[in-house]
């Protein structure tokens, strides 16, 4: 396996897929070379309780540049107070497992070529937004369009000076390690590809071709998903998200809607236990009219906002 391969294997692997959804609707900056100021940002926080069960809600972005102070004040406190640490995903950390579950899923077991799915147009576009990122064309022939999508969603990031290290799951999970708080995941591996890889042909081609018509968007959207994040407007972050959105529904269905819905059913079930849980996941699941706390309010559980 060539090292692009590997390497871009572990890139889509750290960004789960509700952020992969919102990551190709953003524009071009310029390289940060050094880390920003420290900027304060307040992000969104919900709590759903009971008598002897507390759940905190907390919307994530899964890549940040350096520089942002988020926990802090409420967040830092929920999460001191919670027993566990509940995540969209818990990514393996054994490389090779990572490899051996993404590869078959990846490949298009019809062994048609990729390229060949694409109208003369598209498949320029396409050629040319993958030779802007560095990545060979040929070599991707032989992959399903979503694996190409998720792949032109995240090769851009470091040159943005985006970092996955700097996202929020990173640090939280290197928070709850540190202090011995038990990790979950809604889903594993496996499951998040699946809901790529169980998309129609169509959907997937549909993905890849707004992908690739706005990679040189990337920088701007992303930029001001991060700063309506930063200040608490979940409605704001809804609004730049269903504009992008609208155009491949089937996708959005996939990966945003159905999996609130799953999760909200979950965190129902685990209000029968006593405890008190901290659930940070990508802040689209946390926003707008089909978002978990929506889910969860037709389940009889009011998710309130934290005020701080």
């Amino acid at each position: 396996m060539t090292k692009w391969f590997k390497k871009l294997v572990l890139t889509c692997a750290l960004i789960p897929l509700g952020q992969c959804t919102l990551l190709h609707f953003g524009s071009q900056i310029a390289h940060a070379a050094e880390a920003a100021a420290t900027v304060d940002a307040d992000p969104a926080l919900w709590v759903v309780r009971d008598e002897d069960t507390t759940i905190y809600l907390f919307g994530t972005v899964h890549v940040l540049k350096p520089g942002f102070s988020w926990f802090d004040e409420a967040v830092k406190e929920a999460f001191d107070k919670s027993d566990t640490l509940m995540l969209e995903m818990v990514l393996p950390e054994d490389q090779t497992a990572i490899q051996q579950t993404m590869i078959p899923l990846a490949v298009d077991q019809s062994g048609t070529a990729l390229s060949s799915r694409l109208d003369n147009e598209q498949r320029a576009a396409y050629h040319a937004a993958m030779d802007k990122v560095g990545l060979p064309v040929a070599q991707f022939d032989i992959f399903e369009p979503w694996f190409a999508a998720v792949t032109l969603s995240v090769a851009p990031l470091a040159k943005l000076g985006y970092d996955p290290e700097q996202g929020a799951e990173k640090q939280l999970t290197r928070f709850a390690k540190s202090a011995g708080k038990p990790i979950a995941g809604f889903e594993d591996l496996k499951e998040q590809l699946g809901f790529l890889d169980a998309l129609p042909a169509d959907a997937q081609l549909s993905y890849l071709n707004s992908v690739v018509r706005d990679i040189d968007k990337m920088g701007s959207m992303l930029d001001a998903l991060v700063v309506e994040w930063a200040a608490g407007k979940p409605e704001a972050l809804a609004e730049l998200m269903n504009e992008s959105l609208a155009e491949t529904p089937e996708v959005a269905d996939a990966l945003l809607y159905a999996r609130n819905a799953r999760w909200a059913d979950r965190i129902k079930a685990r209000m029968d236990q006593p405890g008190t849980v901290f659930v940070a996941v990508g802040a689209g699941h946390l926003a707008g009219d089909r978002s978990v706390q929506k889910e969860l309010a037709d389940r009889g559980l009011v998710a309130e906002r934290v005020d701080y």
